[in-house]
C-alpha cells in the first residue's frame, strides 16, 4: 500500500499542487485519486511503493537537455552534473559560423557567458551536442514598429464576413476586403478568430476554440480563387452542382455549419479532380503543381500525420459514426506509425492528397491574405487567435500521443460565475514531454500560428504558468493546477515573436496568478483591458489610468456587446435559457452600471448629459469608442460588433447548441462594412494615429 505523503511530495516535484485556493480565499486539497491519475497521465506512476520510488528517480535524474533557452547577453547556468571542466564547449550558430566558449562547472552546474546573437544555436559539449535558444528581452512591441504611435484595429469572427462565393462560411476573400477596408481608415491590425483545423469529416463541430490541430488550418476559409482564379473555381462549382444552394447559404443570417461545409468541400474535390487530371499531369509540370509539391515537401511528416488523420477519420465516421474519436478505434489505428496506417494511406493516396491540397489552398490563401493587409498600409496586418489547447480527439493527439496529457482535460475550478468549476473538453501538452522534446510541440506551433501573421493573440495565456487540469471524467472541481516551464515557455514566444517580427498579446481575463502581469510586460507581452471589468465596485476606471502596455478593447466574443450590454440584450438572453437566478435584480444592477459607465465617460469628456436610455445604444457605442481612444493603451482593438452597433454576442459562455454560437454572419459584405457614414464617424477617434 503507498503512502499518502510520499504521493503528495510526488506530484509536488512533477509541479501539480495537492491544494489551491478559491475565489473567497478559502483552501480546497485535491483528492489522492485525483493526484494519482493526473501523475500516471505525466508518466510518473504511483500505484504502488515501487512505483513512487521509480517515479521519484525518474524526476531526479540529470542529463543534457535537448534544448535550453537563455536571454541575449545574461549568463547561462546548465544545470547538469559533470565530473570536471569540458576539454571544450563550442557554439554553432545558426548562420553556420561557430567558436570557443569559456565555461567552468561548479555545484551549480556548467557556467558560461552570455551569447549576443539571439536564434536557435547548437552547442557542444564534448561528445555531446544540444540546441540553444537565445531570446531577446523581450517580444516585438508597438513601439519597434510604431514609434510614439498608438496603433488600433478591428477584430472580426472570420466565419461571419461575407463575400461572393464563400458559400455561407466567411474565407479568407472577406478577411482581405475587410483588412483592406480598415486600412483605409488607418488601422493597423486586423484580429481574427482562430484558424485552426478542426473535423473536415465532421462540421457539426464548428467551435474555433476547441481544434482537431492547431498546426494546421481550417480549410473551410480557404479562398481557392486566390490560387485558381474566378473562373476554374466557378466552374468547379458548376461540375459539383451545388451554385444555387452556394448562393442561398450565402444569403442566410445564421451559418448552416454542416451544410455549407458539405457544399464547399464539394467544390473543393471537383478543383482537386481538375487540377489532378490537368496540373498534376502536365509535362512539364504547372507552376501550382510545383508550388503544390513544394509545400507537401515542406510539411513533412507533421502534414502527412494530419492528412493521413483527416482521411482515415472520414472513414471511420462512414462506417460508424460513433467512432468520432481515435481512441475508439479499433487498435490497429490508433498507432500512426502502424502497417496498417501506413497500408491505408498507400491504398488512399488520391483521400490522402486531396486533404493535403485543402492545407495547401488555405495555407496560400492566408499567406494573400496577409500580404495585401500589409500592401494596403496596415503595419501589423493579421493577429492570429492561439486556442489554449486542442481536442483529444483529433490528429494532433492521434498522431503525438507522447505529447500532450492523454486522460486529462483543461479548465477552470470553481468560482464565483461558474459554481461548478469548468472543463473546456481539451486537453494540452505534457510539461514533462516539453522539456525531453526539446519543446519541439510548442516551438512548432507557435510557428504555425505566425507563419502568416503580423501578431498572436494567445488565449488562456496563464497557461504559460499553470493549467487547472481534470481527469477525464470526474468533476471539473476535482481537478488540480499543474505548472509549466514559464521561463523556457516566455523565452520561446520572444524568440519566435523576433523572427516573424510579430506582436503577441496573452488573453489574461479571469484568476490571474499574483506576479504573473508583472511577468506578461518583462517579456513584452500585451494584457487585456476589457472596459466592462476595467472598474472597483461601482466606479469604471478612466482611461489615463489604463495601462499603457495593454491591448484596450470594448469586449470580446465571450461577453456582451456594447449595444447589447446597453439595452441589456444579453440577460434577456440568459434569462430566456434558465441562466439567470433573479432577471430584476440584474436588469436593476445594469441600469446602474450604465448610470456609473455614463457617469465615467463625462468625466473623460466623451460625453455630455444624462445617461441615455437603454434603447438608446448608439450613445452609448460612440461614448464607448471615444473612451477607448482616450486610453493610454499602446493598441486598441474594436470588435466589429461594436464597430456595427451589433447586439450579439459571438458566443455565450455556458451553452452549446441553446444559442447560436459561431454562427451570426455581419450584414453586408466584408469590404462594405464599414461605409457608412455614422460607422466612419463613430471610429474616427481610432484613426487618429498618435497617443491621447
Amino acid at each position: 500500500m503507498t503512502d499518502d505523503g510520499a504521493i503528495v511530495s510526488l506530484a509536488r516535484r512533477a509541479g501539480i499542487a495537492p491544494e489551491w485556493e478559491d475565489y473567497a480565499g478559502k483552501p480546497h486539497i485535491v483528492s489522492i485519486e485525483s493526484i494519482k491519475r493526473i501523475l500516471a497521465s505525466l508518466g510518473l506512476p504511483c500505484g504502488t511503493c515501487a512505483e513512487v520510488s521509480h517515479s521519484r528517480q525518474t524526476l531526479k535524474a540529470k542529463a543534457l537537455p535537448p534544448l535550453v533557452t537563455a536571454t541575449v547577453g545574461e549568463p547561462i547556468n546548465l544545470p547538469i552534473s559533470l565530473r570536471q571542466n569540458p576539454d571544450r564547449i563550442r557554439i554553432i550558430y545558426e548562420d553556420g559560423t561557430s567558436a570557443d566558449l569559456a565555461a567552468h562547472a561548479d555545484w551549480r552546474g556548467l557556467q558560461f557567458s552570455g551569447i549576443v546573437s539571439p536564434g536557435y544555436h547548437t552547442i557542444e559539449i564534448g561528445h555531446h551536442r544540444m540546441t540553444i535558444a537565445v531570446a531577446p528581452r523581450r517580444c516585438l512591441t508597438v513601439a519597434d514598429i510604431a514609434p510614439g504611435e498608438r496603433v488600433w484595429g478591428i477584430a472580426a469572427q472570420i466565419y461571419g464576413l461575407r463575400s461572393v462565393g464563400d458559400c455561407g462560411i466567411g474565407d479568407m476573400a472577406g478577411v482581405t476586403a475587410l483588412a483592406k477596408a480598415a486600412a483605409k481608415l488607418k488601422a493597423d491590425i486586423l484580429a481574427l478568430s482562430p484558424l485552426h483545423a478542426l473535423f473536415s469529416a465532421d462540421p457539426s463541430h464548428y467551435s474555433p476554440y476547441s481544434p482537431s490541430s492547431r498546426l494546421f488550418y481550417n480549410p473551410l476559409h480557404a479562398d481557392a480563387r486566390k490560387l485558381f482564379g474566378e473562373e476554374r473555381v466557378t466552374k468547379a462549382a458548376a461540375a459539383a452542382g451545388v451554385e444555387t444552394l452556394a448562393q442561398n447559404l450565402e444569403q442566410s443570417l445564421l451559418i448552416d455549419w454542416p451544410q455549407s461545409a458539405r457544399v464547399k468541400l464539394s467544390i473543393f474535390r471537383r478543383l482537386f479532380e481538375d487540377f489532378s487530371a490537368t496540373d498534376l499531369r502536365s509535362a512539364p509540370a504547372t507552376a501550382l503543381a510545383m508550388d503544390f509539391a513544394s509545400f507537401r515537401a515542406a510539411g513533412g511528416t507533421l502534414l502527412e500525420d494530419q492528412t493521413r488523420f483527416e482521411a482515415l477519420h472520414a472513414q471511420m465516421l462512414s462506417a460508424d459514426r460513433s467512432a468520432w474519436s481515435w481512441s475508439d478505434w479499433p487498435r490497429q489505428w490508433r498507432d500512426p506509425t502502424s502497417a496498417d496506417v501506413k497500408s491505408f494511406a498507400e491504398r488512399k493516396k488520391d483521400e490522402v492528397a486531396f486533404y493535403c491540397f485543402l492545407q495547401w489552398i488555405a495555407d496560400r490563401s492566408i499567406a494573400a491574405a496577409q500580404r495585401e493587409a500589409k500592401q494596403a498600409g496596415m503595419r501589423i496586418g493579421l493577429l492570429a487567435d492561439l486556442a489554449v489547447g486542442m481536442s483529444g480527439a483529433g490528429s494532433h493527439a492521434w498522431t503525438s500521443q507522447k505529447d500532450i496529457l492523454v486522460g486529462l482535460e483543461i479548465g477552470a475550478p470553481p468560482d464565483l460565475y461558474n459554481a461548478k468549476g469548468q472543463n473546456w473538453g481539451l486537453t494540452t501538452f505534457s510539461p514533462r514531454a516539453l522539456a525531453t522534446t526539446g519543446f519541439a510541440p510548442f516551438i512548432a506551433t507557435l510557428q504555425a500560428s505566425l507563419r502568416h501573421a503580423g501578431g498572436l493573440r494567445i488565449d488562456h495565456v496563464m497557461g504559460l504558468l499553470r493549467l487547472w487540469v481534470i481527469p477525464h471524467g470526474a468533476d471539473s472541481k476535482e481537478g488540480a493546477y499543474l505548472a509549466f516551464p514559464i521561463d523556457d515557455l516566455m523565452c520561446l514566444t520572444a524568440l519566435e515573436s523576433l523572427r516573424h517580427h510579430a506582436v503577441v498579446i496573452g488573453e489574461d481575463l479571469g484568476t490571474v496568478p499574483a506576479g504573473f502581469r508583472d511577468r506578461m510586460a518583462q517579456t513584452g507581452i500585451y494584457g487585456m483591458r476589457v472596459l466592462w471589468f476595467e472598474r472597483e465596485r461601482s466606479r469604471f476606471t478612466p482611461p489615463q489610468a489604463w495601462s499603457a502596455d495593454c491591448v484596450a478593447m470594448t469586449s470580446t466574443h465571450d461577453l456582451p456587446t456594447v449595444a447589447g450590454w446597453w439595452r441589456g440584450k444579453d440577460i434577456a438572453a440568459r434569462a430566456e435559457l434558465g441562466l439567470v437566478s433573479d432577471t430584476e435584480a440584474e436588469q436593476a444592477e445594469r441600469a446602474s452600471d450604465r448610470r456609473s459607465l455614463w457617469r465615467a465617460f463625462r468625466h473623460a469628456k466623451v460625453a455630455k448629459g444624462a445617461a441615455p436610455a437603454a434603447a438608446d445604444t448608439s450613445a452609448g457605442i460612440d461614448a464607448a469608442v471615444k473612451f477607448l481612444a482616450e486610453t493610454k493603451s499602446e493598441l486598441a482593438l474594436l470588435p466589429l460588433e461594436d464597430a456595427l452597433a451589433l447586439e450579439d454576442q459571438p458566443n455565450l459562455p455556458g451553452t452549446i447548441n441553446e444559442y447560436p454560437n459561431w454562427r451570426r454572419r455581419y450584414p453586408g459584405h466584408a469590404g462594405d462594412l464599414l461605409d457608412a457614414t455614422p460607422i466612419r464617424r463613430r471610429l474616427e477617434p481610432l484613426t487618429r494615429r498618435g497617443r491621447p
